[in-house]
């Protein structure tokens, strides 16, 4: 959340933006201008993209700020093609979208949220998995992890209807696995930061699958491959997730090679942008998949359906296996076979 105490006005987090190119003075210049409560020119060119919090040396948070400011001036073109989205989602989120889906499972197993994602968003035999087996799983609109609206506008869904998502899952009184790191975030980041209890235990499902994969080695067959990250945006907010990957990767035998795009200088995957600058949006995703093909990978991991969805024509044109982390770890426990180009 926006804090302008904190906040020393250095400009570095505008600076370090790859989707602008201003110089100190105009970055400094541009958050006076947002802390004042004014419209600036980042406004127009902010993808939503969330590294400016990373980038930022004193926790003030300025994707916050960029993000509330959208919003309110409504002028940005990523706004203001988002409207209908925006209206759709808000219905959904006060029950009058798509009803809630609920597949039962074993009482002493958690609960898998989906978020408002369709089953076919992921992977086809995911919920089949041995990795999921027995728990129940949930998904709807009620359920959505509200930290992705920023990128269609929304940026005030997360403290209009937090608390109702939250409550929505307490209501299933299990722990709750979140198999997008966006409703992690939520429950982790944004419901504390508003000061919203969360009255059940919940996991990333990095932390999930990192546990079951330690509790059957046995099972692992190493993979010995090089396998490029795909992050989406919601790792900005969750800079630990890289070392339970990275943990993952150990233990299923994959090297992630050391590439330009990655970690803190990480493309975003470039759906937010698709819909109003379409040439970025395209030369983002070449440049992201040809960077990963010259450091030597064999595979892209995504872990976002959106960013799965998007990455799907640049890595198949370019030739590079595409894989969601769920499918990465079947591989390693000898559900699937490692895929053709």
């Amino acid at each position: 959340m926006w804090d302008v105490a904190k906040c020393n006005f250095c400009g570095d987090c505008f600076v370090q933006c790859r989707y602008v190119d201003y110089d100190r003075e105009k970055a400094i210049s541009e958050i006076k201008l947002l802390a004042a409560g004014k419209e600036a020119d980042i406004l127009k060119h902010c993808i939503t993209c969330v590294a400016c919090t990373e980038y930022c040396p004193t926790g003030a948070d300025p994707s916050d700020l960029v993000f509330k400011m959208q919003e309110k001036t409504g002028t940005a073109p990523l706004v203001m093609n988002n409207m209908p989205v925006r209206e759709s989602l808000a219905k959904g989120l006060e029950g009058q979208g798509d009803p809630v889906e609920f597949i039962p499972g074993d009482p002493d197993k958690p609960v898998l949220s989906l978020d408002s994602f369709e089953y076919k968003n992921f992977p086809e035999g995911t919920l089949g998995s041995r990795l999921f087996q027995g728990m129940t799983v949930v998904r709807g609109p009620q359920y959505m992890s509200l930290t992705g609206c920023v990128h269609m506008g929304g940026q005030s869904f997360v403290e209009k209807y937090a608390a109702r998502v939250i409550g929505k899952l307490a209501e299933l009184n299990k722990d709750i696995v979140y198999i997008h790191n966006e409703g992690y975030t939520l429950a982790h980041v944004k419901a504390r930061e508003l000061g919203i209890d969360v009255p059940f235990k919940y996991q990333h499902l990095f932390e999930y699958l990192l546990d079951y994969l330690k509790k059957n080695q046995r099972d692992i067959t190493k993979l010995d491959k090089k396998v490029a990250v795909q992050v989406n945006c919601a790792t900005r907010w969750l800079p630990g997730q890289d070392a339970w990957l990275d943990d993952i990767f150990r233990l299923i035998g994959v090297e992630r090679p050391p590439r330009r795009y990655e970690r803190r200088n990480a493309l975003c995957c470039s759906g937010p942008v698709i819909g109003i600058n379409r040439e970025m949006a395209v030369d983002m995703q070449e440049k992201n998949v040809q960077d990963a093909l010259d450091c030597g990978a064999e595979a892209m991991i995504t872990i976002c359906p959106i960013c799965d969805a998007v990455m799907r024509r640049p890595t198949s044109r370019l030739g590079l296996p595409k894989l969601f982390i769920t499918d990465l770890c079947r591989i390693a426990l000898g559900e699937m076979a490692w895929p053709d180009k």
